[in-house]
């Protein structure tokens, strides 16, 4: 985004606002960022420098078994490094959330570490958790501003059908299974999240709306991510990912409630 007239909008949390509709960051209020990495050398310090650090106490990187420098740029930035060598997802965030259970936060933000999001678009993504609105934020990439290309034909395809089925089966309509995302940590304990690859964001999502837990989507801006994609920029991974995240929907509608 061009910067535009000072006159006309102020900056905050790394976002332009109309005068007067800038919030500031919320008192009291522990926010915590967890960021899933795989050999993200390059695209990870533009994260974590976008990443609006008045509204967050710490960042997470889940090293998930990187061979390249991620874990050293991470510490070199500031983040805190957890070590997860089995590969997945999900297990890199699982294992960043048990780090953080020591002394948690009131609200985590899932962040990708390929710079496909606005990390400064944080504020906004929050704030209906903070005004009570939401427990859970859908960063929506598909109703917000994205660059072309930037979402794969495979994805488009994938996120439309899995909504579908997300909203037939559970009655909760969400538009995008997008990373970005904030959940509160007490909606993260009675999710209990399980997943350890690709069925990471639909879990969250389909629990949620089993417990009834309050929901919202937010639009996003995305662009194409820095390198190559692990999941959708391969048939494998596109496949993998297909399968697990409709395996992850029927599964937890057939599951006890």
């Amino acid at each position: 985004m061009n910067k535009p007239a000072k006159a006309k909008l102020e900056r905050k949390g790394g976002v332009w606002w109309p005068p007067g509709a800038a919030p500031a960051p919320p008192e009291g209020v522990i926010i915590d960022v967890m960021i899933p990495a795989l050999n993200e050398e390059r695209s990870l310090p533009l994260v974590l420098e976008a990443i609006p650090s008045d509204w967050v106490r710490r960042v997470v990187v889940g090293n998930n078994g990187s061979v390249d420098a991620t874990a050293r740029v991470a510490r070199e930035l500031g983040a805190v490094v957890v070590d997860e060598p089995r590969r997945g997802y999900g297990a890199a965030c699982l294992a960043g959330l048990a780090f953080m259970a020591a002394d948690p936060p009131d609200i985590v933000v899932f962040l990708d570490a390929d710079f496909s999001d606005h990390p400064e678009e944080l504020p906004r993504l929050v704030q209906p958790i903070l005004s009570g609105e939401a427990e859970l934020v859908i960063g929506s990439r598909t109703l917000g501003a994205r660059q072309r290309g930037a979402l794969l034909p495979q994805a488009i395809v994938g996120n439309m059908l899995a909504c579908t089925l997300v909203d037939a089966l559970y009655g909760y309509r969400f538009s995008d299974l997008g990373p970005f995302r904030a959940v509160t940590w007490s909606a993260l304990e009675e999710i209990g999240m399980r997943d350890r690859d690709f069925g990471w964001t639909v879990e969250m999502q389909v629990k949620a709306a089993k417990l009834k837990i309050a929901a919202v989507e937010v639009p996003v801006s995305y662009r194409k991510r820095v390198g190559v994609s692990k999941v959708t920029g391969t048939i494998r991974g596109s496949v993998m990912a297909g399968y697990k995240i409709l395996y992850t929907i029927f599964a937890q509608y057939v599951e006890p409630r």
